[in-house]
């Protein structure tokens, strides 16, 4: 069942603003183990702006896995399925965000669909994001989301793809609870898979805490920009979940890029292309 919005209906904008903080920044440099150096004025690494336009919600309108309940009239559509995953993204990176200085987001809802898939009814939700700064467009985002079933204990679980081995560059990075909690922390991220052991074991029937799906993308915007230069634009897919006591492989080769758990199986796939220069 296909739900798009209708063409002919202008979409709704949600627009947030915000003021991108240095100290933020810079308390999630260190949490990445990197040197704190960022400071007002000083251009944002990419994919930082998650760290911004919080929308805190009272605890009586949070769902049973800390997120906000979805809501009629909210920006996702409520599709009837409780778990939320973020499947993937792609960013285009027109202008460096600025620390320290004023921004605003504007969100809108692009598609929803409902389909059967081969474990139970599965939801797809993607949200385009704008960030302006000083009156232009900096990024635009899109962002996709995958809502399903509770796990049944019974069913097989399905197999993830295997990961390329063939990699030019590599990075070892691991995952501790401390970092699932500060990146929660810092980008106001609620969800319970990524704090809450039991929940995330008995409810959603994963076997630990789940590293997050945009913080492996954003191991992998920094890689490629430490590789490549500046990025024109990035797109990532998340294909199997990666626990926070596995020490996951960060791997480039061109403008290829892949996380690999310890037992081969690929997390994550991505492209990242540079911008060009004069």
């Amino acid at each position: 069942m296909q739900n798009d919005p209708d063409p002919q209906v202008p979409p709704k904008i949600f627009r947030q603003t915000d003021v991108l903080d240095p100290a933020r920044a810079a308390a999630f440099q260190v949490a990445l183990a990197q040197e704190s150096t960022i400071a007002a004025g000083d251009v944002l690494p990419p994919f930082f702006h998650q760290l911004y336009f919080w929308a805190p919600q009272p605890p009586e309108q949070l769902g049973r896995d800390g997120h906000p309940r979805l809501a009629p009239g909210g920006l996702i559509p409520d599709l009837g399925l409780p778990r939320r995953m973020w499947a993937g993204g792609r960013l285009q990176f027109d202008r460096p965000l600025l620390a320290g200085i004023a921004a605003e987001k504007r969100s809108v809802l692009e598609s929803s669909s409902c389909k059967q898939g081969r474990s139970g009814p599965l939801g797809f939700v993607t949200l385009r994001h704008e960030v302006w700064q000083q009156g232009v467009l900096c990024l635009s985002e899109w962002h996709d989301l995958v809502y399903r079933e509770d796990p049944d204990p019974q069913a097989v679980r399905p197999v993830p793809p295997r990961a390329r081995r063939d990699e030019e560059e590599q990075r070892e990075i691991a995952f501790s609870s401390t970092l699932l909690f500060r990146y929660s922390a810092l980008t106001f991220n609620g969800h319970r898979i990524h704090y809450d052991q039991d929940y995330a074991r008995d409810v959603e029937g994963y076997d630990g805490l789940v590293v997050h799906g945009p913080l492996l993308a954003q191991h992998l915007m920094l890689l490629a920009q430490e590789l490549m230069g500046p990025l024109a634009d990035f797109s990532f897919r998340a294909t199997a979940p990666l626990m926070h006591f596995e020490v996951a492989e960060f791997c480039c080769k061109g403008q290829d890029l892949w996380v690999r758990a310890p037992d081969g199986r690929q997390c994550m796939q991505a492209v990242a292309r540079p911008r060009k220069t004069c």
